[in-house]
């Protein structure tokens, strides 16, 4: 018999018997020694994947965790060497750090390295997080005093900065990590201005009425806030020390210390000609976290978990949505995992409610679904002058965020709300003080992400083996 008539005659190779011996003998490669990263490893050890693991990072240290670095490392309640992320189980990987990846070869299956080197996989997990902004004058953001926010070096070096007590620190920017910022200089006793260019803090994640509520926490504790201002230039010396920064009113302010907090940058640029679908807002995914190419079409080997993705969620008009939450990339990465050595029927989307928190000025803020879809918003519990509140985001008549001052019991129970797509106003009265005739207003943000018409989704289900959606077509 011939060697075809015996590959002919021999059984049908099963439709798993690839899979299987992906579990048994394969080689899987996660770019990103991150939070994520090390989520996915570890859920991949976990349901049994026993090949090769490979994880790669362009920082020297092993995953560490980021929220510690703007809250207790910058006053001296952590060190930045002790953020360290624990270990659930061992995960027995081939650790490549302080190596960048610079480039993917998808027909190849392989990873190039900064290094020369190459890296072959079979599944390929991205996991490359985002950076600072950075000031967008390089020779100023060379000037000695001037830094950013992101990594635990940053933390170390500014930390070292404030504590030997600047005159005067500006922070630029008063989003979450800028507000931060300010707390922490403030808990120093340190002077501090804070600049930023829409009408109050925060207010492109929470709107223009809870941003009045973070500027007079600011101003109540001390900070000189300047809003609707921009910097236009950062000044120094002979020496190279930064001395003066000129702002956008005219006015100039006699500082040594400038931290940019502009936001973050999406790691994307090492794919740049890889024929993934990966841009400067992310890595474009599908609920079940496989990457999509240039083409709009989901590959079958290449998925992505945590900052850098961008991932359509059913609650939220199917929007794509990139968040940079800690739990998100948590719950994004156990996704992803499991789907990598699963097969179809058994994968899982990726549907965990977008949920953050922040520490500042002695005020605990959280906040559950996307408040920035919010056309109104309606403060259900609490007040806003005691800075002490439950505030809920409608949009399209039903119910998409909800956001907590001090307030954070109420968190679950918005949670339900959001995944059972309930009716906004909340048709509810309230169990706390809700002052008589409170109605919804509007939510007030700069740049409003508003879902088009469509249909309503909701979820059920509590285990990621349970969640089931239920979909109800849009009426005409």
């Amino acid at each position: 018999m011939s060697t075809t008539d015996e590959r002919a005659a021999s059984p049908a190779r099963r439709p798993d018997d690839s899979l299987a011996r992906l579990r048994r003998e394969g080689r899987i490669v996660i770019v990103g020694a991150s939070l994520a990263g090390l989520r996915a490893a570890e859920t991949l050890r976990e349901e049994g994947f026993a090949g090769s693991l490979t994880i790669i990072g362009d920082e020297p240290d092993r995953p560490y965790d980021r929220p510690p670095l703007s809250k207790q490392v910058l006053v001296g309640g952590a060190a930045a060497d002790r953020t360290t992320l624990p270990r659930r189980r061992a995960i027995r990987a081939h650790w490549r750090l302080r190596t960048a990846a610079t480039g993917l070869d998808l027909t190849a299956r392989r990873v190039r390295l900064a290094d020369g080197d190459e890296v072959p996989y079979d599944r390929l997990l991205i996991t490359t997080g985002a950076r600072s902004r950075p000031w967008p004058h390089p020779a100023e953001a060379e000037l000695d005093g001037v830094f950013v926010l992101r990594t635990r070096r940053d933390a170390e070096r500014l930390g070292r900065r404030l504590m030997a007590g600047p005159r005067r620190v500006l922070v630029i920017g008063a989003g979450f990590t800028g507000s931060e910022i300010a707390s922490a200089c403030r808990e120093l006793g340190l002077p501090v201005t804070v600049a930023e260019r829409g009408p109050a803090p925060l207010v492109g994640a929470l709107g223009g009425v809870i941003g009045q509520v973070a500027a007079e926490l600011q101003r109540e504790h001390g900070v000189d806030l300047r809003c609707s201002v921009m910097v236009t230039a950062l000044e120094g010396d002979a020496a190279g020390r930064l001395r003066r920064a000129h702002l956008s009113d005219g006015t100039a302010l006699d500082v040594d210390l400038a931290v940019v907090a502009l936001g973050a940058v999406r790691n994307t640029e090492w794919l740049d000609g890889s024929g993934l679908g990966a841009g400067p807002r992310g890595v474009a995914c599908d609920a079940g976290c496989r990457a999509f190419d240039v083409r709009g079409l989901v590959t079958d080997d290449v998925f992505v978990a945590g900052d850098v993705a961008r991932s359509p969620h059913p609650l939220f008009g199917y929007q794509f949505l990139s968040l940079d939450h800690w739990g998100n990339a948590v719950a994004q990465a156990e996704v992803a995992a499991h789907n990598m050595i699963s097969p179809g029927p058994d994968r899982r989307p990726h549907l965990w409610v977008p949920a953050f928190w922040s520490s500042q000025f002695g005020v605990n803020i959280k906040s559950i679904g996307v408040p920035s879809m919010g056309e109104e918003i309606l403060i259900a519990q609490g007040s806003l002058a005691e800075h002490s509140f439950a505030g809920v985001y409608g949009c399209q008549g039903r119910v998409v965020a909800a956001v907590t001052f001090d307030q954070t019991k109420w968190l679950d129970f918005y949670r339900q709300q959001i995944e059972t797509a309930a009716p906004f106003p909340p048709p509810f009265r309230s169990v706390d003080r809700r002052p008589d005739g409170l109605r919804p207003v509007p939510a007030e943000f700069p740049d409003p992400s508003l879902p088009s018409h469509g249909p309503t989704v909701t979820l059920s289900g509590y285990s990621p083996t349970e969640r089931r959606i239920v979909f109800t077509p849009a009426r005409a």
